[in-house]
């Protein structure tokens, strides 16, 4: 019959190579220990060294502002009061002149200027103008006898243009024209046109008109305006 170990007897033998391999562990774990610790605080010095060097380069350095610029010269406005009671005597230098008997005088006359009244013909005035045999009546008898006198002048004096005449052309013409200060007809023109041929005859009888007594108001001449109807008539 064999003899049987028993696994306490398995233990004992292996006691010693436990405790080997548990030295060389706590051997390994100390020196990591230390490697960490000297590793640490190679980084704690080497961060303290570079805060050391940063410390030293900065210089404070002290600015000195530049010193503001002088005030302008202050401009001032001196106002002298004068005193109106005091009496400011000023001596007026004149130089005398001497006139011999021989010296002559130019007399140079001022000429006035005419003033231009502006010439607005009246439409009705005092005295209207008087034409032909009416200009020794005065009054409204007057007036009723020059409107009388200018329609026979004209309808003696129109002639028919022949064109407009065998066209068939007839109307009524109305000519506006002044009877000025001075008697004479100006300013005629054709206020209601019917023919080119038609007003263009009616405007050189107006025209034609001989002169007129002026009409006045309050005594003195003044220009009158008429507008007169010429009737072209085919019979």
């Amino acid at each position: 019959m064999q003899p049987r170990k028993t696994p306490k007897a398995d233990l004992e033998n292996k006691r010693g190579t436990w405790r080997s391999v548990g030295f060389v562990s706590v051997l390994a774990l100390l020196l990591a220990a230390l490697a960490w610790t000297s590793y640490d605080v190679n980084i704690v010095r080497a961060l303290d060294f570079e805060v050391d060097l940063l410390e030293d380069e900065v210089i404070p350095v002290n600015v000195i502002p530049p010193p503001p610029p002088p005030p302008p010269p202050q401009q001032t406005t001196v106002i002298e009061i004068v005193d109106d009671e005091e009496e400011i005597e000023e001596e007026l230098e004149i130089e005398d002149i001497e006139i011999d008997e021989d010296t002559e005088i130019e007399i140079v006359e001022v000429e006035e200027e005419e003033v231009v009244e502006e010439d607005i013909p009246f439409m009705i005035v005092e005295d209207m103008p008087g034409f032909g045999p009416c200009k020794s009546k005065t009054g409204p008898e007057r007036d009723q006898c020059t409107q009388l006198e200018i329609i026979k002048y004209v309808s003696s004096n129109t002639k028919y243009p022949p064109i407009a005449k065998d066209a068939g052309i007839q109307g009524t013409v109305f000519v506006y024209f002044v009877v000025g200060k001075d008697g004479k007809v100006r300013d005629g023109r054709v206020l209601r046109p019917v023919d080119p041929r038609l007003d263009a005859e009616a405007l050189r009888v107006v025209s034609s008109l001989p002169d007129f007594e002026p009409g006045r108001q309050q005594g003195k001449p003044v220009s009158v305006q008429y507008t007169i109807p010429v009737k072209f008539i085919i019979r």
